[in-house]
């Protein structure tokens, strides 16, 4: 129908190496302290942001409210981290797959809840086609609760029992289904939800003396965003509603400092040699699983060392992917694109708002994509592993910092960018080999 569809599925799960799906399960906890740390670095992010918000609107309008905030004093004193970080499994030359990161997403991580189903899909047909052995294989996967779990913990912590949690949603809703997962685990826990739009709280919010945040007469405990990670979701009025929310006292998941903390730019700041001892001095195993995970990062940064990489792209263009500072897929150029443009800002400051990437070459296999009105056909395809990490801190406390599931998913290969809400992939399970 026009108003639901069902979320596009494999028909059979897909391979995954297990000890690369160890591996990434094994590294999270060290990313969920390492996007805590670059919260807290008000230094680092100056440094690294200082380029890129010249040239990028954006990040400039966030990092504009991050400052605000700090010069006013932080209200929020506990702090709830839900990231994902997405990997693919690249063949080098000797064909044996390695773990790479592609990007972690802090802000709005989305499908913890349809993946939650997607285990079940697969161990039905599974059984269907006679193979209950294989289906009894495949892993448990419930990030929906692992996500609620991280939420009420935050709201245990905001200290009152009558407060709500709000979701902050988009105007048009069509990942729905998947936030409704989320959400039923906290009303299966007796914490009303409310989900309200930047218009609504640009309407209706306000904030008391002690800079509590109030939504139709409820006082708000936690703001989980689904929405505000990419320039049209704002306005001039959702500017303000942002900023509202961000003085409050109200957890938000995540604060601004968090939501900056996952930009492409730091990503490639966080690949120079050096930066991650300083970011996570003391914790030199962590760094070393972190770094493990690396696929190549490139600044174009103005000057010679960023001319030569612009020229190295421009000359072999297949070798990379050139990535703006966006969320939500569908932004990134390859080939012949990613020459063009990087012709046309090679020599202009533009430039420095994009990082550039190794392009990962995984191995392809063959499935089958089940989407509503598409022909069904065997397709050669490539997936994206991500595991979602949750954390809690109250002042300088880990209170919780955990691995809250997986989520697989899968697309033909001649698609290059792309995840599911952008119509490309699909849900998927991995079939551990």
């Amino acid at each position: 129908s026009q108003v639901v569809n069902y979320a596009p599925f494999t028909l059979l799960p897909s391979a995954v190496p297990s000890a690369l799906f160890e591996q990434a399960y094994a590294v999270q906890q060290d990313f969920n302290l390492l996007v805590d740390a670059i919260s807290q670095n008000k230094e680092f992010l100056e440094r690294t942001l200082a380029s890129t918000i010249k040239v990028d609107d954006f990040t400039a309008r966030l990092f504009r409210i991050y400052t605000q905030v700090l010069e006013e004093g932080l209200a929020q004193s506990v702090f709830l981290g839900i990231n994902r970080s997405d990997y693919m499994f690249d063949c080098g030359v000797d064909g044996t797959p390695a773990l790479k990161q592609i990007e972690i997403n802090t802000i709005a991580a989305s499908f913890g809840g349809l993946t939650s189903r997607t285990a079940a899909v697969h161990g039905r047909i599974l059984k269907v086609l006679g193979k209950p052995k294989e289906a009894s294989r495949l892993l448990p996967n419930n990030p929906s609760k692992g996500l609620a779990l991280g939420i009420v913990k935050a709201w245990e912590l905001y200290g009152s029992q009558s407060a709500v949690v709000m979701f902050l949603v988009e105007e048009v809703q069509r990942n729905i289904f998947d936030q409704r997962c989320v959400e039923n685990e906290l009303w299966d826990r007796n914490i009303r939800v409310i989900r309200k739009r930047f218009r609504d709280v640009f309407e209706k919010g306000s904030l008391d003396d002690a800079r509590r945040l109030y939504m139709d007469g409820q006082e708000v405990a936690v703001v989980y965003y689904r929405e505000g990670y990419m320039p049209k979701n704002y306005n001039q009025q959702n500017w303000e509603a942002r900023l509202l929310l961000e003085r409050s006292r109200a957890v938000k998941c995540p604060d601004i400092a968090t939501q900056l903390a996952g930009t492409k730019k730091v990503q490639q700041e966080l690949s120079r040699p050096g930066t991650l001892e300083g970011l996570l001095s003391g914790h030199t195993e962590a760094v070393a699983r972190i770094r493990a995970t690396f696929a190549g990062l490139y600044s174009l940064d103005m000057g010679k060392e960023g001319d030569k990489i612009a020229a190295m792209a421009i000359a072999d263009p297949d070798r990379f992917v050139l990535k703006p500072q966006r969320e939500g897929g569908g932004n990134n150029l390859y080939g012949e694109e990613l020459r063009q443009v990087l012709e046309k800002i090679k020599d202009s400051p533009e430039r420095t708002s994009y990082i550039l990437m190794d392009k990962i070459k995984p191995q392809p296999a063959m499935n089958y994509l089940l989407r509503a009105h598409s022909p069904l056909q065997v397709s050669e395809c490539i997936s994206e592993l991500g595991i979602f990490g949750v954390y809690v801190r109250q002042g300088k406390e880990m209170v919780m910092n955990t691995a809250a599931g997986h989520l697989l998913r899968t697309k033909a290969i001649e698609h290059a960018d792309g995840g599911v809400a952008a119509g490309v992939a699909v849900l998927d399970t991995p079939y551990l080999v």
